[in-house]
């Protein structure tokens, strides 16, 4: 059984109350800026004309991250619907990361569209995320466009909302597969989410927020020690 870290920490506040992003490019460790280079080459290569911009988020951009315990995380914002692109390269692509650099666990790439980013409701997790955890690696710079966020009850909903849609998701794609690293990607994906969920449960009790595991199932459990 792996054993559970006590990592992460809450997202500091300034004095208005609003959430601070720690992320910045001179956080960065340098043994990323080879990976980031080949991820902006990847995506440049395989979708010309259409990225608008890519991010890097969650520990890496904080120099939080842990050696053979944190992925690479990026967001690419593209011109069009990722929807309407052809994303079959981006298996390949990431396994190949993955495979030559193995001080990381993995890379995961999340496409946005400029509209989703720019026509936002306000707490729209993508443009959330880049916000409060993200910084820009190549393309112009959306997040000084981007609302602040406090720790609040909009906040929790959206990280509630869609809980039970995503766990049913997870279920239908577990449902008869037999591809055990495919299950193991599933079973992260979804109990990250829950995890999160538990922390977004008590967020207007502790006006505190975090997307670090470890605090938020603190924060949940100082709360409901039974579950």
């Amino acid at each position: 059984m792996n054993e559970i870290k006590k990592i992460g920490t809450l997202c500091p506040l300034d004095t208005q109350g609003y959430i601070i992003n720690q992320a910045d490019f001179t956080c960065i460790d340098s043994k990323f800026q080879e990976i980031i280079e080949l991820i902006n080459k990847s995506c440049l290569s395989a979708l010309p004309g259409e990225v608008h911009s890519i991010y890097l988020r969650g520990s890496v951009p904080r120099g939080a991250e842990v050696e053979g315990v944190s992925d690479v995380d990026v967001i690419i914002v593209t011109q069009s619907d990722p929807e309407n692109l052809d994303l079959g390269w981006t298996e390949e692509a990431t396994r190949f990361i993955d495979q030559i650099y193995p001080f990381i666990n993995g890379v995961e790439l999340g496409f946005s569209s400029l509209r989703e980013v720019k026509e936002y409701e306000y707490c729209s997790m993508i443009p959330f995320i880049l916000k409060t955890y993200g910084v820009c690696v190549y393309g112009e710079n959306l997040i000084s466009q981007l609302p602040d966020y406090k720790p609040d009850s909009s906040l929790a909903n959206e990280h509630l909302f869609h809980l039970s849609t995503l766990i049913d998701r997870a279920r239908r794609e577990l449902e008869g597969n037999e591809d055990t690293e495919d299950i193991e990607d599933c079973c992260s994906w979804i109990m990250r989410i829950i995890v999160r969920a538990g922390g977004a449960l008590v967020i207007i009790q502790e006006e505190a927020y975090t997307r670090d595991l470890y605090p938020a199932y603190e924060l949940f459990s100082k709360h409901y020690p039974e579950k």
